[in-house]
């Protein structure tokens, strides 16, 4: 049987990535498959919508949270083991979920769910560098960024079919069995470990500010911009197109089709350019497609948006697949957790901020606050003012990666 550099057979080294593709899966499920439940939820518990929403944010502010102490105690007590214990906290707060008796059970059983997730989003991808084969790395993290694309465009899909079929409680039930599943091949496929030493403060702070700043700096801008389509594109394709839902659903949905179709190959580009190059054209990718979405739409109306989209989301899967690799390339192995918890923590806040600062340059750009009763031209405006800012953006990051950056990893 053939063996890889690090003891692993290329069969064992399969099953672990499947074990850490799931629990992936796992937690980019669980941002939103709730989504698609809020008015059904409203409706069982007699609650407002700003009530229900909590059970969406609760799960996003708790893995937001707890993703940097998910890495250090991976760090401190091993990858393996804060895995599995994170697996247990999902797989239980999911039953927790689906029973939940009244609303405010539900939005703190999806806290603790948010804080499971944390482990598995931030640990898979710890383990996943330190099990892949040194000259497929970037294949590895081309393949979370598949899986994770994959997980958040399902959720929406595996909800709707679920709730006609067993109410709101189905939408968690269906989890408890993935999550004992991701657990069982855990423990059963992922290379045992020695707790790791506790890393000294002073070295991981040192480890952050002088090699990742620009790293998290530019993974803040990109997912900030990339939340910035998912927000604002809805509104500018239904009252500044006039578009029925469903055809903007169907447009909405060409984004994530292609981030689960581009993610795989991103990864073999790393691995065949280095993370270097690849990182400078998925950059220049995002800031290309956000200057498109400025003026193209404007111009030539769903066209010219699925256009813009074509040319951002590849440039998006791109970016994640280099600088996850960069970031995580010349980093001791104790210190892996630590780095992709730092490096979700910005991926979140730049979520954040797309959702909510880049929500507010588009109400700006329209010149009205009542973004529902805004017209055609000021949907427009605030458009190309928005998308405008995002180029910026992406100027910036350009900036950041490349001002004072060495090759990470050359091309093998």
């Amino acid at each position: 049987m053939e063996t890889t550099d690090e003891g692993l057979s290329t069969k064992k080294r399969t099953a672990s990535m499947a074990t850490l593709s799931l629990a992936m899966l796992l937690a980019s499920l669980g941002t939103s498959i709730a989504n698609i439940a809020l008015p059904t939820l409203a409706a069982a518990f007699s609650a407002p919508f700003a009530q229900v929403q909590a059970v969406v944010v609760a799960y996003l502010a708790a893995l937001t949270i707890s993703v940097i102490a998910a890495g250090r105690l991976g760090d401190r007590y091993g990858l393996k083991p804060s895995l599995v214990a994170g697996l247990i906290v999902f797989a239980a707060a999911s039953l927790f979920c689906a029973m939940a008796p009244n609303l405010w059970w539900l939005i703190g059983a999806r806290s603790l769910q948010g804080i499971g997730a944390a482990f598995l989003m931030t640990l898979a991808m710890a383990l996943m560098r330190q099990t892949a084969n040194e000259a497929r790395v970037g294949r590895a993290m081309g393949l979370l960024g598949t899986v994770s694309a994959l997980g958040t465009a399902l959720g929406p899909t595996l909800g709707g079919a679920l709730i006609p079929l067993t109410g709101w409680r189905g939408i968690f039930w269906v989890q408890v069995p993935l999550a004992v599943l991701a657990l069982t091949l855990a423990v059963t496929t992922l290379p045992n470990e020695r707790a790791k030493a506790k890393t000294t403060r002073g070295r991981l702070l040192t480890a952050i500010d002088r090699a990742l700043v620009s790293n998290l700096v530019a993974n803040v801008l990109v997912a900030a911009v990339m939340m910035t389509t998912l927000v604002v594109g809805p509104f500018y394709l239904g009252l500044g197109l006039g578009l029925e839902a469903r055809t903007v659903g169907l447009v909405m949905a060409v984004g994530p089709l292609i981030s689960i179709l581009s993610g795989m190959p991103s990864g073999r580009l790393v691995d065949a350019w280095g993370s270097h190059r690849v990182l400078a054209t998925g950059l220049v990718l995002l800031m290309a497609g956000a200057f498109l979405l400025a003026f193209v739409p404007n111009m030539a109306g769903v066209a010219g948006y699925v256009l813009a989209i074509v040319v951002l989301t590849p440039g998006y899967q791109l970016f994640q697949a280099a600088n996850n690799t960069a970031a995580l390339a010349d980093v001791p192995g104790e210190s892996r957790g630590t780095v992709s918890g730092a490096l979700n923590l910005s991926r979140n806040i730049g979520l954040i901020a797309g959702a909510s600062l880049m929500g507010a340059v588009f109400a700006f750009g329209a010149g009205t606050e009542d973004i529902a009763g805004a017209s055609a031209q000021e949907i427009a405006a605030g458009m190309r003012l928005t998308f405008l800012a995002a180029g910026g953006m992406m100027l910036v990051a350009i900036v950041a990666s490349f001002g004072r950056r060495k090759p990470a990893v050359q091309g093998r």
